[in-house]
């Protein structure tokens, strides 16, 4: 796959990457806005907080396995 892409003309790999940029902040705008609708929709420091230390959690987490796979 890697060496599909690396085969493409510089144009389209430019292309290409403008499209995943798109997608992905287009991801998280939905992430966000569900959160803001869905997770302690009442109290917007409590969303916040938990959105926080949710994130914090799951970085945590993810920096462990990570290591683990050194």
């Amino acid at each position: 796959m890697f060496n599909a892409f690396k085969k493409l003309k510089r144009q389209h790999q430019i292309h290409f990457a403008i499209v995943i940029g798109v997608a992905v902040v287009a991801f998280w705008r939905g992430v966000w806005g569900l959160l803001d609708l869905y997770l302690f929709p009442q109290n917007e420091l409590l969303s916040y907080v938990a959105s926080t230390l949710f994130g914090i959690i799951i970085l945590s987490i993810t920096h462990y396995i990570t290591k683990e796979l050194e």
